[in-house]
């Protein structure tokens, strides 16, 4: 017979401990064994009991610890040994997680999947930043993509459709698509002066908010080290006005460069 005890696909948040839902911290307490992304960092999987296993089966800049068919088979083999399995991701699971295929072949075995959402990076980039994500009038949509592409394979979006004037954008891993990102929105029609936040290590003490223009985007990106995880915000509502857009809004710990 299968388990009974479902496999649990977590979201962990953008970093901050405090940023955990009361329930992700008691899965996590409560697992006998975690498999955690590489964005899961310490502050967060110090909430596991002592005698948990730690599995790390991170991804970061293309240097994989295992591919997602090795973490599929160590979920299901988990489960299948009677264990309280809890995989444990950034932000939330649903989101540019790869959960579908790690549900699907968990479910193969029958085994029950359940899942706990996690506040994903774009709403903690903005509540960062003072910022909102929507703006009555001037941001009806916001659209979340991801930039990410397989080696050798181009970005294939919809660029017209991400120029529309009234979307905000959250580009998740973003940083070394930057310059091709601005190119292409601002070829399909979206202002060159359209306001941009970049969040890098968004939640964490050493977090870097940048503020400046769609057609500075490159720039402003060029000296963010590949291992920072790193999101771009683009649109209107992220600021309406650059100006308005001073470090006095923001926390004192957070570092800002504004081009405008």
């Amino acid at each position: 017979m299968p388990p009974s005890e479902p496999v649990w696909l977590v979201g962990a948040g953008p970093g901050d401990p405090e940023l955990l839902t009361r329930k992700a911290e008691r899965l996590i307490t409560e697992a006998d064994i975690i498999f955690h992304d590489a964005l899961v960092g310490p502050a967060i999987l110090d909430f596991a009991r002592p005698q948990t296993e730690l599995v790390s089966v991170g991804k970061r800049s293309g240097r994989h610890s295992k591919d997602q068919d090795d973490i599929n088979v160590l979920l299901a083999e988990a489960a299948l040994a009677g264990k309280k399995v809890v995989r444990l991701k950034g932000g939330d699971p649903s989101i540019f997680g790869r959960s579908t295929e790690e549900i699907e072949h968990i479910a193969a075995f029958g085994i029950p999947v359940r899942i706990c959402p996690g506040i994903t990076a774009a709403s903690a980039a903005a509540a960062s930043g003072i910022a909102s994500l929507t703006l009555r009038g001037l941001a009806r949509r916001l659209t979340f993509v991801t930039a990410h592409a397989r080696k050798g394979e181009t970005i294939d979006l919809d660029w017209t459709a991400l120029a529309a004037p009234d979307t905000t954008l959250a580009v998740y891993m973003g940083r070394a698509a930057a310059p091709t990102i601005a190119q292409r929105l601002i070829a399909a029609g979206r202002a060159a002066d359209t306001p941009v936040m970049i969040a890098v290590n968004v939640s964490l003490p050493d977090e870097r908010l940048i503020r400046g223009r769609l057609d500075a985007l490159a720039f402003l990106t060029a000296t963010i080290s590949d291992d920072d995880p790193t999101l771009l915000l683009i649109g209107e509502a992220v600021c309406k006005r650059l100006s308005s857009c001073s470090a006095g809004l923001l926390p004192p710990k957070k570092t800002l460069m504004q081009i405008s």
